[in-house]
C-alpha cells in the first residue's frame, strides 16, 4: 500500500492465492451483496440522524465505507461460522443476520433490540446468529476470537472463527498473544484487519512503521495476504479462501482488507485531521458504486433495477427506524438480570 491515505493503492501480491479470479460469482449472489451494502448505508445514515436528535445516546461508530468488508466477508461463512467485532460493528451484525430492526432499536436502547436495549452501539450480540460481539476494549476481543476457534477444535466442530479488528488493534500485545496461540495450536480462525488508515485520530503513518497489517501474522509464521476491501466481489473471493485454509486444518490466516471509513471516528468525531480532498479521493471507489457498476457492465442489469432496490431499502431501513422509535423501554426491573450468573436450579 503506497504511504499515506488517499494515495492510489498498491497492494503487495505476496502470499495472496493465484485461482480468486476462479471463483464464480453469479448476478443472484451480487445483487443480494449490493441489497445488503445498501440496506447497511442507509441504516448508519439513519443512525447518525438519530444520534443528532438524541434519540442514540452514548458512542455511535458508523460504518459507512466499509460495507464490502463485512458483507463479503459474511458471504464466505457458514450460518455456524463464529463472528467476532470490534465496537463498529453495527454492519457485521446485519451482514451476520440481525434484522435492521432489532440493530436500531439497540441502538435507540429499546426492549426489543439485539441485546434487549442494554448493550448500545458498542456490544451488540446474538447467540442465534453466532454473532458474539460487539466489543469496546480495543483488540481485547481478538482472543475471545481465538477462544472461540479453540473450542470448535476442541469439540470436533467444523466451524470457523472470523474476527474483525481494525489497524489500531493491530498494534496491542493480546492481538500478538492471540495470533501466536492460534498459529501454535492450528486453530480454524481468520483474522480480518479492516486497514480504513486511522486509529480515532492517529493516522497510520504516524502509529506504524508497517502498513500492511497482514504482515502482523509473519512473526508467528501465518498464512497472510492483503486485499483490497471496496469491491464486495474482491473480499469474498479472498475471505472464501482463508475461511477454506482454515477449516481445512491447515491453520490460521490474517488478511487485512484496505478499506476507508468516510464519518469520524464516532459520531463526536468532527475529522479534521484528514487531508484536503482524501475523503473524495477514497469516494470513487466507493463500495456501492463499484458493485452496481459490477451489475451493469458483467450482468447486464438495467438502472430501474438499481432504482428498485434502492426503493425497497429505503422502506426497509424506515421500517427499522420507526420500529426503533415507537419500541417500549427495557423493564427497570431486569437492570441486574445480566450483571450476576443465576444459581443453577433458579
Amino acid at each position: 500500500m503506497a504511504d499515506g491515505a488517499g494515495a492510489p493503492l498498491e497492494l503487495d501480491p505476496e502470499g495472496r492465492p493465484e485461482d480468486l479470479e476462479q471463483i464464480p460469482i453469479t448476478r443472484e449472489e451480487l445483487t443480494a451483496w449490493y441489497r445488503q451494502m445498501s440496506l447497511i448505508r442507509r441504516f448508519e445514515e439513519l443512525a447518525a440522524k438519530a444520534y443528532t436528535q438524541r434519540k442514540i445516546l452514548g458512542f455511535c461508530h458508523l460504518y459507512i465505507g466499509q460495507e464490502a468488508v463485512a458483507v463479503g466477508a459474511m458471504a464466505a461463512l457458514r450460518d455456524s461460522d463464529v463472528v467476532v467485532a470490534a465496537y463498529r460493528e453495527h454492519g457485521h451484525a446485519i451482514a451476520k443476520g440481525v434484522s435492521p430492526r432489532a440493530a436500531m432499536a439497540e441502538l435507540f436502547g429499546k426492549a426489543p433490540g439485539v441485546t434487549k436495549g442494554v448493550g448500545g452501539s458498542m456490544h451488540m450480540g446474538s447467540a442465534e446468529h453466532n454473532f458474539f460481539g460487539g466489543f469496546g476494549i480495543v483488540g481485547g476481543h481478538v482472543p475471545l476470537a481465538a477462544g472461540a476457534a479453540f473450542a470448535a477444535r476442541y469439540r470436533e466442530e467444523d466451524q470457523v472463527s472470523l474476527c474483525f479488528l481494525g489497524d489500531g488493534a493491530a498494534q496491542q500485545g493480546a492481538v500478538f498473544e492471540a495470533l501466536a496461540l492460534s498459529q501454535l495450536w492450528k486453530l480454524p480462525a481468520v483474522y480480518i484487519v479492516e486497514n480504513n488508515y486511522y486509529a480515532m485520530g492517529t493516522s497510520l503513518d504516524r502509529a506504524s512503521f508497517l502498513h500492511d497489517m497482514s504482515r502482523r501474522g509473519d512473526g508467528v509464521g501465518m498464512r497472510r495476504w492483503q486485499l483490497g476491501g471496496f469491491d464486495v466481489v474482491e473480499v469474498y473471493r479472498n475471505v472464501r479462501r482463508a475461511v477454506e485454509h482454515a477449516r481445512s486444518g491447515a491453520g490460521p490466516v490474517i488478511i487485512e482488507a484496505v478499506t476507508y471509513r468516510y464519518r469520524g471516528h464516532s459520531m463526536s468525531d468532527p475529522a479534521k485531521y484528514r487531508k484536503k480532498g482524501e475523503l473524495e479521493s477514497f469516494k470513487t471507489m466507493d463500495a456501492l458504486k463499484c458493485a452496481a457498476e459490477r451489475l451493469v457492465a458483467e450482468h447486464g442489469v438495467a438502472q430501474k433495477e438499481l432504482d428498485t432496490i434502492k426503493s425497497e431499502i429505503e422502506d426497509e431501513a424506515q421500517d427499522a427506524y420507526a420500529f426503533a422509535e415507537q419500541a417500549e423501554d427495557p423493564d427497570p426491573a431486569a437492570l441486574y438480570d445480566y450483571t450476576y450468573a443465576t444459581q443453577r436450579g433458579t
